[in-house]
C-alpha cells in the first residue's frame, strides 16, 4: 500500500479516536476536577488503551539544557529543567541532547527526578525536574535538531491554541445569540458584530497557520513554519481571548462558566515552549541571514 495513504488512513484513525474520547470523557466537570488536583485517570487510561501513553517534553526553555552521559552501562541524565508541563503525572520525560558529538533522542522515567510542583495560570502542573546521574530508559541517536524539542513542542502548543480560539468563538457567538439588551440579542449590535468579524478572522488564521506547521512537519523541516505559526496564533490568542470576554461581560470571568477555560489556556500556552516575541526574532534572524535577495523567492516558495 501506498506509504501516503497508510498515513492519511492512520492520522483519520487518530483523530476519530481520540475526538471521540475527548468528546465523551473530557467534560466540565473532569477539567474542574484536574485543575483542583485530581487525576483524570479515567480518560488516560482511554487513551492508553487506543495506543497512546502520557509523555512530557523537557527542556521548555531555550536557555535550559539536560547533559547526556554514557556511563557504559547506559546512559544517565544531569540537569534542572523548569516549568516541565505535567512532570508530576507523565510516565516518562522526552529530551534531546548531545552524546558523544551526536544528537540523541534520551527517554528518561519519571521517578527518576526530584520535583518540585508548580502550576501555571490555568492551574496545569508546570513542575521542575532534577535529575542526578539519572538513568535513561532508553537512549538513540536521532537525526534531529539540538531544538527538536522547543520547536515540536512550539507546533504542538500552537494547535491547542488554535483550538482554544475556536471555543472561544463558538462560545461567543452562542453568547451573543443567546444574551439579549434593550429587547434584543446582542450579537444584532454592529460594534459586536464587528468584533466577532474580528474574532473569526483571527480564528480562522490561526488555524491555518497552525496546519501549515504540521503539513511541513510531515515533509521534512518545518522551522520556517513552526515560528509562523507560534507567531500568528500567540498573537491571536491576544487579541481573541479579549473579545471573548468583552463580548461575554463579566460573566465569562467566573469560574462557573466555561469561557476562562479556554482562555487562561491560552495566555499560559502563550509563553511555552518560546513566545511569538521570541520565535519573531528568530524569524528575523533567519532572513536577515539569507539577505534581502533571497526573501521574495523564500516567501513565494512557502
Amino acid at each position: 500500500m501506498d506509504p501516503a495513504t497508510v498515513t492519511k488512513d492512520l492520522r483519520s484513525l487518530l483523530s476519530d479516536t481520540v475526538t471521540r474520547l475527548f468528546t465523551d470523557l473530557a467534560t466540565k466537570e473532569l477539567i474542574e476536577a484536574a485543575e483542583k488536583g485530581t487525576w483524570p485517570d479515567k480518560l488516560w487510561r482511554a487513551l492508553e488503551e487506543g495506543g497512546l501513553g502520557p509523555l512530557t517534553l523537557a527542556p521548555v526553555r531555550r536557555a535550559e539544557r539536560l547533559s547526556l552521559t554514557d556511563r557504559g552501562g547506559g546512559v544517565t541524565v544531569d540537569g534542572r529543567v523548569t516549568r516541565v508541563p505535567w512532570g508530576r503525572d507523565a510516565g516518562h520525560v522526552v529530551t534531546v541532547g548531545d552524546l558523544d558529538g551526536r544528537p540523541t533522542v534520551a527517554l528518561i522515567a519519571r521517578g527518576a527526578a526530584t520535583i518540585e510542583e508548580d502550576r501555571n495560570l490555568a492551574l496545569e502542573p508546570r513542575d521542575t525536574l532534577i535529575f542526578r546521574e539519572a538513568r535513561a530508559v532508553a537512549a538513540a541517536p536521532a537525526d534531529v535538531a539540538a531544538d527538536a524539542i522547543r520547536r515540536l513542542g512550539a507546533m504542538a502548543r500552537a494547535a491547542q491554541m488554535a483550538g482554544a480560539l475556536e471555543s472561544c468563538l463558538v462560545q461567543s457567538v452562542r453568547y451573543a445569540t443567546e444574551r439579549k439588551q434593550f429587547g434584543r440579542p446582542i450579537g444584532s449590535f454592529q460594534a459586536i458584530q464587528q468584533n466577532l468579524a474580528v474574532l473569526a478572522g483571527h480564528v480562522a488564521a490561526a488555524g491555518i497557520a497552525a496546519e501549515s506547521a504540521f503539513r511541513a512537519a510531515e515533509r521534512g523541516d518545518a522551522r520556517f513554519e513552526i515560528a509562523v505559526a507560534k507567531v500568528r496564533v500567540g498573537e491571536a490568542a491576544g487579541v481573541g481571548a479579549g473579545i471573548a470576554h468583552q463580548t461575554h461581560g463579566a460573566i465569562g470571568f467566573t469560574y462557573e462558566h466555561s469561557l476562562h477555560f479556554a482562555t487562561r489556556r491560552l495566555w499560559s500556552w502563550r509563553a511555552e515552549f518560546g513566545s511569538e516575541s521570541a520565535w519573531a526574532r528568530e524569524l528575523g534572524h533567519a532572513v536577515a541571514a539569507r539577505g534581502a535577495d533571497a526573501l521574495w523567492s523564500d516567501l513565494t516558495a512557502r
